[in-house]
C-alpha cells in the first residue's frame, strides 16, 4: 500500500535563555515592551507533521510520500530523509522562501517563547495526485498548508480513496466550515480529545454527528492510550509503558505512523492503534520529534511486551 502524508516539513531551532524571563519583564511596562535574552546557544531540529510522520514511518520499514512544500534552506533536511530512504518526489521547493520555522526559546522555568514562520508553508504542494490508484493508497491529511488541507479530502473523497483526516493544530485557522467539508467522507478522524471538542465547538457538531459522517473517531488520551469509537461501539487502548517522558513532542506524530503501519500491514483498527501506541512511547523516550530509533525487530519485542504477539 502507498500512503501519501499531507502535512508540514519544518526546522525547528530551539535556544534555551539561562534565567526567567519574569526576572526581565516589568509588568508596568508591557505595553512598551523591549527585551533582549542572550541564550545558550542554538539547536536546530528536522520537524513539521509530514517530516515527523514519515521520518518513523521509515524506522517501520515503510516508505510513504511526503506532500508538502519547503524552501531554498531545505538542503540539510532533504539530506536527512534521503539518509532515510524516504522519497522527495511529492516535495514542492519555493525558492524564493525559508522552510517554515519555529523559533523556540525557554528559560529555566520552562516557559516558552515561540515565532513560527510559515515561509514556504503558505503555497500549496501542487502534487499532481491524478495518478494514484485508489485500490493501494491511503492518505493522511495532517497540519499544514491550508489548501492542501483541504483540497486533498476533497480529492480523496472524490475518487473513492481512504484517507485519515488529522486537523491538529490547524483546527482554528481552518474554522467550521472548512472542518466539516475536510472530514466529510474520512476513513478516519484523529485527534486528541482537547482537539476534538475543539472541533465540536467550531462545527456545531455533535460527537455523534461527527460519527455519522466519518467511519470512525480515534481519540488520544496521553499516557491513558486512545478511544476508537465506530459502528456505535467504543474501545479503550491502553498506552505502553514508558521508561521515562523526557519530551512528549511529535508523540502523536509517531502514534500517527504507527496506525499507519497497520494498515500497511492489513491489521484492523485495534491493532493499528496499538502500532501507535508502541511508536508513541519511542518518542516520548527522546527530546525532539525525530531523534528515536528502533528496529523492526525491537518494534515487535515491545508491542508483544504490552500486548502479546502481533497478528
Amino acid at each position: 500500500m502507498k500512503v501519501y502524508i499531507t502535512g508540514s516539513l519544518a526546522f525547528d531551532r530551539i535556544m534555551t535563555f539561562p534565567g526567567k524571563f519574569s526576572d526581565h519583564i516589568l509588568a508596568d511596562k508591557i505595553h512598551i515592551l523591549n527585551v533582549c535574552f542572550v541564550v545558550n546557544g542554538l539547536d536546530e531540529k528536522f520537524g513539521g507533521t509530514a517530516g515527523n510522520i514519515a521520518y518513523t514511518m521509515a524506522l517501520l520499514e515503510e516508505k510513504p510520500i511526503i506532500l508538502s512544500q519547503v524552501g531554498k534552506d531545505f538542503a540539510l533536511y532533504d539530506e536527512w530523509l534521503q539518509k532515510h530512504e524516504l522519497p522527495v518526489e511529492g516535495i514542492r521547493t519555493i525558492e524564493h522562501e525559508h522552510t517554515a520555522g519555529a523559533y523556540i526559546t525557554t528559560d529555566m522555568s520552562d516557559n516558552q517563547i515561540t515565532g513560527f514562520n510559515p515561509g514556504a508553508m503558505r503555497h500549496s504542494s501542487g502534487y499532481d495526485m491524478s495518478s494514484l490508484d485508489k485500490n493501494n493508497t491511503l492518505g493522511i491529511i495532517s497540519p499544514g498548508n491550508v489548501e492542501d488541507m483541504v483540497n486533498h479530502p476533497k480529492y480523496y473523497r472524490e475518487n473513492g480513496i481512504r484517507f485519515i483526516f488529522d486537523p491538529g493544530q490547524q483546527i482554528t485557522t481552518l474554522g467550521g466550515e472548512k472542518l466539516k467539508q475536510c472530514l466529510e467522507g474520512a476513513h478516519v478522524l484523529i485527534t486528541n480529545d482537547y482537539e476534538l471538542q475543539m472541533i465540536m465547538n467550531d462545527t456545531g457538531y455533535t460527537k455523534e454527528e461527527i460519527l455519522d459522517r466519518v467511519d470512525m473517531c480515534v481519540t488520544t488520551l496521553g499516557e491513558h492510550g486512545c478511544v476508537i469509537n465506530c459502528n456505535g461501539s467504543q474501545m479503550e487502548v491502553p498506552a505502553v509503558q514508558v521508561g521515562q517522558v523526557v519530551d512528549p513532542t511529535g508523540a502523536g506524530d509517531a502514534f500517527r505512523a504507527g496506525l499507519l503501519k497497520g494498515y500497511c500491514l492489513g491489521r484492523n483498527i485495534e491493532t493499528a492503534c496499538k502500532m501507535g501506541a508502541v511508536a508513541a512511547a519511542y518518542s516520548i523516550e527522546k527530546k525532539g520529534t525525530q531523534e528515536h530509533c528502533f528496529t523492526w525487530n525491537e518494534f515487535l519485542k515491545r508491542y508483544e511486551e504490552n500486548y502479546g504477539p502481533l497478528n
